[in-house]
């Protein structure tokens, strides 16, 4: 492995216990003693899996949410939760909005469907003190210094705290689940037979990761003593996993339209796959777009990621964006506002409205789609304004909408579709770009799923960049197969066994000062030794393939012989190589924590041997006292406190 004797070489053995002048962030200037990359072998997470009774999988997404299981005895049988209460017309769904409900004191209510025809329900009057939140977890994913303490907006303007929000609905989650395992098996389940899995966009930073995870401990899905029990799975490798598993009966191939494709109907996907198949999973949902290159490595069928995950905040509900500001022009923005705040029940039925005709955009279609206008939207327009809705389209120069005598608005097909092109023009831009890296190269298949996937429009661009180049595969159940592959990570979360980094990491140290090497201003002359500092010392570098369970070793020693705590900040950067931590675009993104109490030894020099994970889902530290042999505990902290 080059990439592993580059990250020994590139950091000289020099060390240094003293604390570096330079540093005025509290950043014990610490060298490592030991770089070095290991490969473990998976010995000590063997040991460590608990046996658990049934894996049960959330699919917490923006725009709906869900969960399936399948017992550790019968892996093949995937259930997808009970059919939900509620439902809209032109929508099928085993999910349900992603929408939650807190009376006026801030308690929990509802979520889903019953959230949202109770708040619908309520008099104006008494629904402007409820808080009903939907669509609020983009917020994770665009917040820059995410916090246990970020806030989120209610509809009817107030403040709660993310962290609240997301704990309600996972316990929400946990309780649906318990009670459907207890009905099924006759008894009361115990939470500490489920292993636990939540998904999130493999976009997501850290940050957003460890956030989850935190209101996972809030919740009492899982306790932070049993950080085990629940697993965080990106969504388009769980995508992926399900898509190779896939019998030819439960797809289309978008370029034949047919299910079968020359293969009998119960032959897998993967009888079409060879060893080493490169494909695509183009996971397209509410909020985000994720895409990710697997290879299939055959005979076990494990993957190997071909390159980093990407993608962006392109999901469908850009287009509900992009209705409201095509209301604005219509009705102004002043009153849209207003009207948000004044009348929120009313403002989620007419986005109910528009997404069930949101869903009939087609690119053949030619009959114009019609949208049911609350009657308090009219009314409130009128008082709001002095005259009325049909006034405002007359008088407003967008031609494509008009008024039908029904009282709707009556949109052309070509406005419809033009609310759609913003989202899928940066989705066909991001895949082209995609396809133009050399790792890219001779992919086979094409997997679109996610809700969005199902978007005709969607289909026929993506069919138009590829021409022909690759297969377009979708699964019958494309919004469910998220879920269904996160069941099968959760039954055996070593299926996917090299990843590639996102970002680069490392932490600041210092080094021997080398004339010529090292600039001027970053020398530092400490009891007549030269040194470096701010040198970034890289644990992995951003696109670097890892495999799972490989680690990266570094020893670190206390700067005081008492010191109890060593706390090591720790770097990140979009950039592949990375020479020192003051440079444009590294930024610090968490914290290191060796607690070194209780292991005061006689030794005159401790060292504490760090092992940091990198090839799973999230990232891990583990620590030892390497003069008494004992554990020290490490944790990496990633939410900015």
């Amino acid at each position: 492995m080059t990439e592993k004797q580059m990250a020994t070489e590139k950091i000289g053995a020099d060390v240094v216990a003293n604390p570096s002048p330079a540093k005025s962030m509290g950043d014990p200037g610490i060298t490592p003693l030991s770089p070095s990359h290991t490969q473990q072998n998976n010995t000590e997470q063997v040991q460590s899996e608990p046996s658990f009774v049934v894996v049960v999988a959330i699919d917490f997404g923006t725009t709906s949410s869900g969960y399936a299981y399948a017992f550790t005895k019968e892996p093949e049988c995937i259930h997808t939760m009970r059919r939900w209460e509620g439902g809209d017309p032109g929508v099928s769904n085993q999910k349900t909005p992603t929408t939650i409900l807190l009376t006026p004191d801030r308690k929990f209510h509802s979520f889903g469907y019953a959230a949202r025809d109770f708040y619908h329900d309520l008099d104006p009057s008494e629904s402007k003190h409820w808080l009903y939140l939907e669509k609020f977890k983009m917020k994770l994913h665009t917040t820059a210094n995410l916090s246990i303490d970020t806030d989120l907006h209610a509809a009817n303007g107030k403040r709660v705290k993310a962290l609240d929000i997301f704990a309600y609905a996972l316990a929400f989650f946990k309780e649906q689940a318990l009670k459907e395992l207890s009905d099924q098996t006759g008894s009361e389940f115990d939470n500490n037979d489920v292993r636990w899995v939540i998904t999130v966009p493999a976009i997501w930073k850290m940050p957003a990761k460890q956030f989850m995870r935190e209101a996972a401990y809030k919740s009492g899905l899982v306790s932070r003593e049993n950080a085990e029990q629940l697993i965080i799975a990106l969504e388009p490798e769980a995508a992926s996993i399900y898509c190779r598993k896939l019998r030819l009966h439960q797809m289309v191939d978008l370029g034949t339209h047919t299910t079968q494709n020359g293969f009998s109907p119960t032959d897998n996907v993967g009888s079409g796959m060879a060893q080493g198949d490169r494909y695509v999973v183009v996971d397209c949902g509410g909020g985000t777009v994720d895409l990710t290159v697997h290879q299939i490595r055959l005979p076990e069928g494990h993957l190997k990621e071909l390159y980093k995950a990407s993608g962006g905040p392109y999901g469908s509900i850009g287009i509900d964006y992009e209705f409201e500001k095509l209301l604005c022009r219509i009705f102004g923005q002043d009153f849209i506002d207003q009207f948000k705040i004044k009348r929120p029940a009313a403002w989620v039925d007419l986005m109910i409205a528009f997404e069930s005709r949101k869903r009939a955009a087609a690119p053949e279609r030619t009959n114009p789609l019609n949208i049911n206008l609350p009657f308090s939207f009219i009314d409130y327009y009128k008082k709001f304004r002095g005259h009325s809705v049909e006034h405002a389209l007359r008088k407003s120069n967008v031609d494509f909408v008009k008024w039908s005598s029904q009282g709707m608005l009556r949109m052309s097909p070509d406005a419809m579709n033009s609310l759609f092109k913003p989202t899928i023009d940066h989705i066909i831009q991001h895949l082209t770009e995609l396809f133009e890296k050399p790792e890219v190269s001779n992919i086979k298949f094409l997997f679109l799923v996610g809700g969005f996937a199902e978007s005709p429009l969607l289909q026929q661009a993506v069919q138009n960049m590829l021409q022909g180049r690759s297969r377009i595969i979708i699964p019958h159940d494309v919004g469910l197969t998220i879920l269904k592959g996160a069941v099968l990570f959760g039954l055996d979360p070593s299926v996917i066994k090299v990843r590639r980094s996102p970002l680069t990491y490392g932490v600041g140290v210092l080094n021997r000062f080398v004339e010529g090497k090292h600039p001027a201003e970053k020398l530092l002359v400490k009891d007549g030794t030269r040194w470096c500092t701010d040198v970034f010392d890289t644990f992995i570098a951003a696109d670097q393939s890892v495999a799972l369970g490989e680690m990266v070793k570094r020893s670190y020693t206390p700067a005081k012989p008492s010191q109890q705590v060593i706390v090591i900040h720790v770097y990140c950067s979009e950039k592949e190589i990375v020479g020192f931590i003051s440079e444009p675009g590294v930024k610090k993104c968490g914290t290191l924590r060796l607690d070194v109490s209780g292991t005061e030894s006689t030794a005159p020099r401790r060292e504490i041997q760090t092992l940091m994970q990198f090839g799973d889902t999230e990232i891990r530290a583990m620590a030892v006292d390497v003069s008494t042999g004992r554990t020290v505990k490490a944790s990496i902290d990633f939410l900015s406190h």
